[in-house]
């Protein structure tokens, strides 16, 4: 009578299990620090939401009326300079990635990755000394030209120091993160793919339209809200380069410009006292909820594209 033999064990050497932990306890530490600083967050704003009006700056009516343009200036400004980066970024990305020389390509992409490596204060004072002055007859011609459409409507701002000015400077701070992801995925895409729609007859666009771009949309989107979640963040630049005033407003050229939270915050925090700290902490709450809610979203979509991604 034969007895059915039993399988060894398998050996779980003690590096693996110092490295399973030492990798369990780092990703466990992240959601604490997360979780540490929303509760902060949290605590610090209760006493603001009730706050007494004469706390806040311009005496608004309660703190939402006070927080609202803070907010639409944030998502404006991150909007718009997503709007001017992702197609760059994407023409960059594929220049580098599949028509330029080898040597040139590597150069440009080293020169790309130094943008990463530039203060914002760097960027501030590139904005307020060179761009704006630049931009602004720009800008006058736009309105002249223009105007009758809402967005370029006047009076043009006399110093260029406006919303449309810390977008393009959000952009091309936000430039090199996106470039950078989207070229590597752009080389990822199988080369049997490429082929095939070159054999096929499809041109060099063709093929990129064909093969790669649906490759790295996954990658593509993750790496836009990566850069969006920099340009929400973003706090000397937007505030060396804006002119802010308390207004929702969508014109892109005037002297009267929504602020931004985190631009707020660095603007008032050094004379702000009781009440007004908690205030500014709200403000910094709501741009948490913010930047949860944008991540949310861009992990939603690229979890409907997974099926479409190489990658699986």
């Amino acid at each position: 009578m034969t007895t059915q033999t039993e399988r060894p064990k398998p050996v779980i050497r003690l590096g693996d299990r110092v490295f399973a932990r030492s990798t369990l306890i780092a990703g466990s530490l992240i959601l604490v620090a997360l979780a540490a600083v929303a509760i902060f967050l949290i605590v610090e704003a209760i006493p603001a939401l009730g706050a007494d009006t004469t706390e806040l700056k311009g005496s608004p009516s309660n703190f939402w009326t006070y927080v609202g343009p803070l907010a639409f200036g944030t998502v404006w400004a991150a909007f718009l300079a997503l709007l001017i980066a992702v197609p760059l970024a994407v023409g960059i990305a594929l220049f580098i990635s599949h028509y330029a020389p080898r040597r040139l390509a590597q150069g440009l992409a080293y020169v790309i990755d130094l943008l990463a490596a530039v203060p914002s204060v760097v960027f501030g004072l590139w904005g307020i000394k060179v761009l704006a002055p630049a931009v602004q007859p720009v800008y006058a011609w736009m309105t002249d030209n223009l105007g009758w459409i809402p967005l370029f409507s006047g009076p043009v701002s006399g110093t260029g120091r406006t919303i449309l000015t810390v977008a393009i400077v959000l952009a091309v701070m936000i430039l090199p993160i996106i470039t950078a992801m989207a070229r590597e995925v752009f080389l990822q895409t199988p080369k049997l793919h490429e082929e095939a729609a070159l054999a096929l007859g499809a041109t060099r666009w063709e093929m990129v339209k064909m093969a790669v771009l649906p490759f790295g949309r996954s990658g593509l989107v993750s790496a836009s809200i990566l850069g969006l979640g920099r340009a929400l963040g973003e706090t000397m630049a937007v505030a060396m380069v804006l002119s802010p005033s308390t207004v929702i407003s969508f014109v892109l050229l005037q002297s009267e410009n929504p602020n931004t939270i985190a631009s707020n915050i660095a603007l008032n925090f050094p004379e702000a006292h009781g009440t007004g700290v908690n205030v500014l902490i709200a403000t910094g709450l709501i741009l948490f909820v913010i930047t949860f809610a944008v991540n949310f979203i861009a992990r939603a979509i690229v979890a409907r594209r997974k099926e479409f991604s190489g990658a699986n």
